[in-house]
């Protein structure tokens, strides 16, 4: 068979590579994108971000319509429709990756669904339903993602058992919901389940819920999900499960004793694994590291010249618009510009309720690096637009240098924080002061006032908090 010849080939559809196919072919490139599965979008599209953050949406208005008997507005208690609630999400889902599949099409990029196997440094195999095809490339962009981790001894084979992917899902919901995990997917997943009515414990094996946010942060988050969830278990093990008839026999440490319990569902949320096996990697000069990611300088090239990595499975923080600024910064090299990941600005968003964003330095980092910095905070219950939808457990941080004035980091906690995030980082892209920020007009009320009233109580002059703070020279 003779082989298909393109500039670039991109593996993996997710939002990394579509992102990065469809930069190329914007340049004028001509690009083959191989996504092994039908519906483009990868993990984050089909799986993840966009299903999850659909589900946390919809069953927010459960809680609010709860919420609002203080206000003089009673609700009868709703019923949920689960198949219906599932075919919502989905059509979300199948409307988005329609888009990209039509985006593909528009740019002239070449779609073939199937396996790739690197058979060399510029050549590709890929499986498809209609036979083996082969790509020969002059530049590869490796964008295959990262799978859910679950340990082989929780692996029971039993759909019991549940990674986010089969969570998302909404097959039923479980009367008891077991969380093994206390980070992002657990404590979002944990707040889907209770809202539709589980009872969620949720059991960490360290001592700390959310452990890349400072501890002030996700204190608010923490004492929700104290209310919403049945317990939270911090520096629990869990050792052992089993199937029991219909249910999962969960055996674990707690307080230095041995707990045995039964739940519905158990859902695994321990963090993901790069899928970096069966690529046919050894067949070029990429590396992997001894987490089994790949290798990549600040080009986003592998060590095969030939071949980037970008997104997950470059590793690094598993965030889709980090996969989406490496696609670029992967093109541009490719495309002759000298461009490197380095000094960048990544938010994190977590989209509990209340949601927790921040970029730049959280406060543990700062002191774990020895960097100086002073920290101002406004209080959300000062907040006059929070007030009038009942949000005030919220806060706005920042972490100032205090020779320069420069802003290192920003922290929000509240409702919408992942909507207010944005200005901070395009303050630290822009090298902005507090200063800049406090000078800054921001159109009242809204919740983006915190940010400006946040600079403001650096300086001592907040309008709506009071601060002794002396005004700064």
């Amino acid at each position: 068979m003779e082989p298909i010849k393109t500039e670039i080939v991109v593996v993996g559809a997710g939002p990394g590579g579509y992102a990065a196919a469809f930069y190329a072919a914007d340049l004028g490139k001509k690009v083959i994108l191989i996504e092994r599965e039908q519906r483009l979008g990868g993990v984050c599209l089909n799986r993840g971000c966009i299903p999850s953050k659909a589900l946390l949406y919809a069953t927010h208005q459960i809680v609010n319509a709860r919420e609002s008997a203080h206000r003089g507005i009673t609700f009868t208690e709703p019923t949920v429709e689960v198949s219906k609630l599932r075919a919502w999400k989905e059509s979300i889902v199948e409307k988005l990756a329609g888009g990209v599949a039509a985006l593909a099409k528009m740019r002239g990029v070449q779609v073939i669904h199937g396996r790739a196997y690197f058979e060399g440094s510029q050549t590709l195999r890929v499986e498809t339903t209609e036979g083996q095809k082969f790509v020969n490339y002059d530049k590869a962009i490796l964008a295959v993602g990262s799978i859910p981790a679950i340990p082989k001894a929780w692996d029971l084979g039993n759909p019991r058992v549940m990674t986010s992917t089969e969570a998302l899902e909404v097959t039923d919901i479980p009367e008891n919901l077991l969380v093994i995990g206390g980070g992002y997917i657990g404590m979002e997943l944990g707040t889907v389940y209770a809202a539709l009515g589980s009872k969620i414990v949720l059991v960490e094996a360290t001592e700390t819920i959310l452990a890349g946010a400072d501890a002030d942060l996700a204190r608010p988050v923490v004492a929700n999900a104290k209310k919403a969830f049945k317990e939270i278990r911090l520096k629990a093990r869990v050792s052992k499960m089993a199937t029991v008839g219909k249910q999962i026999k969960v055996e674990m440490e707690y307080n230095g004793q041995k707990i045995e319990e039964l739940y519905d569902r158990v859902l695994v949320s321990v963090g993901r694994v790069p899928n970096s096996s069966d690529l046919g990697l050894a067949n070029t000069k990429a590396v992997l590291d001894e987490k089994g990611f790949v290798k990549v300088n600040h080009h986003q090239q592998t060590d095969d010249p030939n071949i980037y990595a970008i997104g997950d499975i470059a590793g690094g923080i598993l965030l889709a618009h980090k996969a989406h600024k490496e696609a670029r910064i992967a093109i541009e090299n490719i495309n002759g510009d000298d461009v490197v990941f380095e000094n960048i600005i990544i938010p994190a968003v977590v989209f509990t309720d209340p949601e927790i964003a921040w970029c730049g330095l959280t406060e543990a980092e700062a002191k774990e690096k020895g960097i100086k910095y002073e920290v101002a905070k406004f209080p959300w219950s000062a907040s006059g637009r929070a007030l009038s939808f009942d949000r005030t457990d919220g806060v706005t941080k920042m972490l100032i240098d205090p020779d320069t004035d420069r802003l290192l980091g920003v922290g929000i906690t509240g409702a919408g924080a992942g909507e207010l995030i944005a200005e901070a980082v395009l303050a630290m892209e822009m090298g902005a002061t507090a200063e800049d920020i406090a000078l800054t007009v921001h159109p009242h009320p809204t919740l983006s006032e915190t940010i400006m009233e946040c600079a403001e109580v650096f300086y001592g002059h907040a309008t709506h908090t009071f601060s002794k703070k002396k005004s700064h020279e």
